[in-house]
């Protein structure tokens, strides 16, 4: 008996359906109308015999043999993608040297390292993680090609990536009190966040203390799983064991740009390939919030 084949377009609808909790927005995602998307959801589950979403309220959620599709399609997609892009570049070499936050210095680096490796296993990589200052200066002096780095304002030249929301992150049913100041674990200055949140607690005339200061954001973290007080960061890279403090007490933070700055001059292919591979790991890992 001859088996289907999933249609991998059908697929990434699915997946991204899900990822971003709305087929409609899938569908402005993915450049499609929404009854596309609808009509590739019917095909995977006639494929499959099964109804793969189940809708509660306004939330869309995975029956069973969704939850069981999941990875699995999204291991095909993966696949798919790294072989896309390994016969769009052809045979690429030569040195690449790229610059970050710390924020993607595990999961992202780590998923985009996997791919471009995999497609590109001539190219030299060198990684630096720095702080935002220390990246902008690098790529200004020539000494980084690409980097990702947050902005609050950036210039409307500025290549950007997508937009996150700096949260409160703290122990998962941490309970925010007013009897006392509020314990903050923030980086050294200086640090765009923590100027963020020191300056909105002031406005909203909360009292607040400096737990620990931190010049990592592995401390950072660290501190705060230990209970010493709340930090400033956005969702990348948070750890699972905490979570996003909703408060009326807290005040509300501006949203970050996150950018993609070029060294000036001549982008050679190792580079371009890079970038690309970069943009699109954050792109599955972030749709909701990366173009």
């Amino acid at each position: 008996m001859r088996k289907p084949t999933l249609d991998l377009e059908a697929l990434r609808s699915f997946v991204m359906g899900i990822e971003l909790g709305s087929f409609a927005k899938a569908a402005e995602h993915l450049s499609r109308s929404t009854s596309a998307v609808s009509a590739h959801l019917k095909k995977l589950e006639e494929q499959i015999g099964q109804p793969l979403v189940h809708r509660d309220g306004r939330n869309v959620k995975l029956t069973s043999a969704g939850q069981r599709l999941m990875k699995p399609a999204k291991q095909l997609l993966a696949v798919n993608d790294d072989a896309f892009l390994l016969l769009k570049q052809g045979q690429i070499n030569g040195r690449v040297r790229l610059g970050l936050q710390e924020d993607f210095g595990e999961q992202v680096l780590t998923e985009t390292l996997a791919r471009f490796s995999r497609a590109f296993p001539d190219v030299e990589i060198e990684v630096k993680v720095m702080r935002n200052a220390k990246l902008q200066e690098g790529i200004a002096a020539g000494s980084l090609d690409l980097a990702l780095v947050w902005a609050l304002d950036p210039p409307q030249s500025a290549s950007v990536l997508g937009t996150f929301p700096m949260q409160w992150i703290g122990p998962k049913d941490y309970a925010i009190t007013l009897d006392k100041p509020l314990p903050l674990v923030l980086f050294e200055r200086p640090c765009l966040m923590r100027e963020q949140a020191l300056q909105a607690l002031d406005q909203q005339a909360l009292g607040w203390r400096i737990a620990l200061t931190s010049h990592s954001l592995s401390g950072a973290w660290s501190a705060v799983e230990a209970g010493l007080g709340i930090t400033v960061r956005t969702i990348a890279g948070m750890p699972k064991s905490l979570s996003i403090i909703e408060s009326e007490y807290l005040p509300t933070l501006p949203f970050l740009q996150l950018l993609m700055l070029e060294t000036e001059g001549t982008k050679n292919a190792a580079v371009q390939a890079l970038q690309d591979t970069l943009e699109e790991t954050l792109h599955q890992r972030f749709s909701a919030l990366v173009c």
